[in-house]
């Protein structure tokens, strides 16, 4: 066939082309043409703005199809599923942006307010310790002493005490070391520091649960409210000058009281579900629940500095009943004047002496 094709392309005066010449034109034609074809494919790649638009919207290559970058990625933005190669796990969820709103929470709300009320508590107690100074015994010690608190009361006390102190500073420092600590300490020495602090949170964490329910079932009993808890409040604790009343806890403790049990199970529960996350059935209940508990966390820690100050050297008195489990007499009738009077018969009923009551108490000469 190609030999009858040269011969009907054969010109008067020249002869006639050869076959093989021909063949290898022809070769020589088809692969360029093939060359041809890819290079125009991989230019409709590479620049498809010179591509040039066909009917409904597609863009020669395939790159696009009818649908824009800007599509593209407000679509990954909103965590619209997309579909996927199987791959056996995972979500067809290209970019989850529920971690971008817990970052923004976490890094933002949370760390900077938090970071304010801390800060507040810390110079409210600073400028009253400045202009009130150590509230003494208005009378003085009278030199007896009455039970306040047994040493199984002590006993738990003391351990919710020294746990929370442990978590609250290990949890600051998670929570902030890396805008206070890491500047100044560097990257390496920090990174000890908090993964020590990781582990120590994680491993005190169950055991502050169960001293937590072994201080609420003590304690719950004395930190009812009562509508003497009201008057107590309406005086400011006796602060403005008038005597406020009180049974064994008075309304300020109460409240410190239930903000730590509300607050220390609000911990717990969160604590619980961040340490064993496959607890968890979807991701946006790991968030929820880190938010719940680093807000309750900054709560409780700022409560307990002011319990902390009046508790130790704020008030007069006041860390003896926690370190030898007594109270002086003047001290409970000035603080906690019902208790007191009720302690004071009970005592007086049981030695068969006359009862004492809080007027009957005298300071020490």
């Amino acid at each position: 066939m190609i030999a009858r094709f040269c011969e009907t392309l054969r010109v008067p005066g020249i002869a006639a082309p050869n076959v093989r010449s021909i063949a290898a034109f022809l070769v020589v034609m088809v692969v360029f043409a093939g060359l041809a074809v890819t290079e125009g494919r991989a230019a409709d790649v590479r620049a498809p703005e010179q591509a040039q638009p066909i009917p409904q919207g597609g863009v020669p290559g395939g790159t696009l199809g009818n649908q824009s970058d800007s599509d593209l990625w407000r679509q990954v933005r909103r965590g619209d599923a997309f579909t996927l190669g199987a791959t056996g796990v995972g979500t067809p969820v290209l970019v989850d942006m529920g971690g971008e709103a817990w970052r923004s929470a976490q890094n933002g709300i949370i760390k900077r307010y938090g970071g304010y009320l801390l800060l507040a508590v810390l110079l409210a107690i600073l400028a009253f310790a400045s202009f009130r100074g150590i509230v003494l015994i208005d009378n003085g010690r009278s030199g007896r002493n009455i039970p306040r608190f047994t040493p199984a009361e002590r006993l738990v006390h003391w351990s919710v005490a020294v746990i929370f102190v442990v978590l609250a500073f290990t949890g600051l420092v998670l929570m902030f070391g890396k805008f206070i600590l890491q500047p100044i300490i560097g990257k390496v020495a920090f990174s000890y520091i908090a993964s020590g602090c990781m582990q120590l949170h994680i491993w005190l964490g169950p055991v502050f649960i169960f001293a937590l329910i072994v201080m609420f079932i003590q304690y719950v009993k004395d930190n009812l409210p009562k509508m003497v808890d009201l008057q107590w409040f309406a005086k400011a604790g006796g602060f403005l000058g008038n005597h406020a009343s009180s049974w064994k806890y008075n309304g300020g403790e109460k409240v410190w009281f239930w903000v730590a049990m509300l607050g220390g199970a609000a911990l717990s529960v969160t604590g619980i579900l961040l340490d064993f996350p496959s607890l968890a059935q979807d991701p946006d209940w790991l968030r929820i629940a880190q938010i719940i508990h680093a807000s309750a966390a900054v709560i409780v820690i700022a409560s307990a500095l002011g319990h902390i100050y009046v508790g130790t050297v704020g008030i007069e008195g006041s860390l003896e009943s926690m370190t030898t489990g007594v109270v002086d007499e003047n001290w409970a009738i000035e603080h906690h004047d019902l208790w007191a009077e009720q302690v004071m018969n009970e005592q007086a009923a049981g030695t068969g002496g006359e009862p004492d009551t809080a007027s009957e108490a005298q300071p020490a000469e």
